[in-house]
């Protein structure tokens, strides 16, 4: 039977998303009623400039004041969807206190302090649910964190930035140069004016960091995942990867380590084989590729940012939320019973690509292998190819060598070694080769 007394919903931000929630919640009100049990009400709206207009939205409920907001004690859920540490911090832990569930897309918060929230959720016996914080509209946590939890994750592969996937795609379809593609990117709107946390790693490290921590059942910050951007892939990268059968990715890697005693979690562009799942993925398209002891390997695909696809998974969220409030119950916690620490990426195990400028001459292969040998890194292929001076003149030499698997604190030693032979000019690029 339908409850006649609403829950009522309290939404933090109304921006892109924010602004999708409301209108979802309001034409789709009786299928969520059904779906529910019970129908919802928006109670208040917090946004930080009261005079935008908003359609759909009655003014009556837009404030500036979210903390009394969030205070009410009629609230049944918060929505938070401003983003940032704080005030969002402070607002979820509040609503906990005041007998307010929540639902949160905020993957920074989560990834830098995460405990915080999950402690407060617990003492106070209220639900906090974040499946927007990861990928979108992808179910991507839940599964996770319940259709898995019997089950023991290794890996987790994946794209999980919309807007560094589109780069590279430009990068490798059209030949563009990376600063024309992210020109591109943000003539579209899938790059912000500022593109740094996009670009340089930090928004796919944060939801990295909450994917190895329910993956792995331990708890993993944001200070915790090895971290580089993309600004430094060149048409030369690409190129390269091209003539090995690869293409070039921003991926996200969680791995518990061989032994099962530690993880390691980690962003970095990669040259993966175009065999794999995972080099399909055009535009800006999310992919996320979980390898399970029992269940095998599996894909979860689709749009990872934008107004409805990150709504629809914050509805999916209040739709559990509110059901658990109905049958008085709360859904599932933090689970990091494992406590496993959080290796550093010189313990990471995996290959490379290593691009080197050369003196064309003979013994210089010769003197580069005995570099790599010298510090346990096994070399696979090389290949070399000799090219004019600026003079137009021989003298040259572009050394392309890709390694088998090997500690990553070797190849960093070897690449040290190298940078001080007389005969190797320059470090070109440095690629890891993943997904093999």
């Amino acid at each position: 039977m339908m409850r006649t007394r609403p829950l009522k919903v309290a939404l933090l931000g109304c921006g892109v998303v924010g602004s999708e929630v409301a209108r979802i919640m309001a034409t789709h009100a009786d299928d969520l009623a059904a779906r529910i049990g019970a129908p919802l009400e928006l109670a208040g709206v917090a946004v930080r400039r009261p005079s935008k207009v908003r359609e759909g939205i009655d003014p009556a409920l837009i404030t500036t004041d979210a903390t009394a907001l969030v205070k009410r004690g009629d609230i049944d859920v918060v929505i938070e969807v401003i983003g940032g540490i704080e005030p969002a911090r402070t607002l979820i832990t509040t609503a906990f206190e005041h007998g307010a569930s929540v639902v949160s897309a905020n993957k920074a918060l989560l990834a830098e302090d995460g405990a915080t929230l999950f402690a407060a959720a617990e003492k106070h016996g209220r639900d906090l649910y974040y499946e927007a914080a990861v990928a979108g509209a992808i179910p991507l946590l839940r599964p996770l964190r319940e259709s898995l939890a019997g089950d023991k994750v290794n890996r987790v592969l994946g794209i999980v930035n919309g807007t560094t996937n589109f780069i590279l795609d430009r990068m490798d379809s059209s030949g563009a140069g990376y600063s024309e593609a992210l020109d591109e990117a943000t003539a579209l709107g899938y790059a912000e004016a500022d593109p740094t946390a996009d670009v340089e790693g930090f928004d796919a490290a944060a939801k990295a960091a909450i994917l190895a921590g329910i993956a792995f059942h331990t708890r993993v910050r944001l200070d915790d995942v090895h971290r580089e951007g993309l600004t430094e892939v060149t048409s030369a990268d690409i190129a390269s990867a091209r003539r090995m059968g690869c293409t070039v990715k921003l991926l996200a890697i969680c791995e518990r380590a061989a032994d099962g005693r530690s993880v390691t979690a980690r962003v970095h562009p990669a040259m993966i084989p175009l065999s794999h799942p995972l080099a399909s993925v055009r535009e800006a398209y999310n992919a996320v590729f979980v390898e399970a002891e029992a269940a095998g390997r599996l894909m979860f695909y689709g749009p990872g940012a934008g107004g409805p696809p990150t709504a629809s998974a914050v509805l999916g969220d209040l739709v559990a939320v509110c059901r658990n409030k109905i049958g008085g119950s709360t859904g599932p916690g933090e689970s990091a019973y494992t406590r496993l620490p959080v290796s550093s990426m010189g313990e990471v195990v995996t290959r490379y690509h290593i691009s080197l400028d050369v003196a064309d001459k003979p013994g210089v292969l010769a003197q580069v292998a005995t570099v790599f040998a010298e510090h346990d890194v096994s070399i696979d292929t090389v290949r070399q190819q000799g090219r004019l001076d600026s003079e137009g003149l021989g003298g040259e030499a572009s050394l392309v060598v890709v390694t088998h698997r090997a500690p990553d604190a070797a190849l960093s030693g070897t690449v040290e070694a190298l940078r001080k032979l007389d005969t190797v000019r320059g470090v070109a690029s440095i690629m890891r080769v993943e997904g093999e």
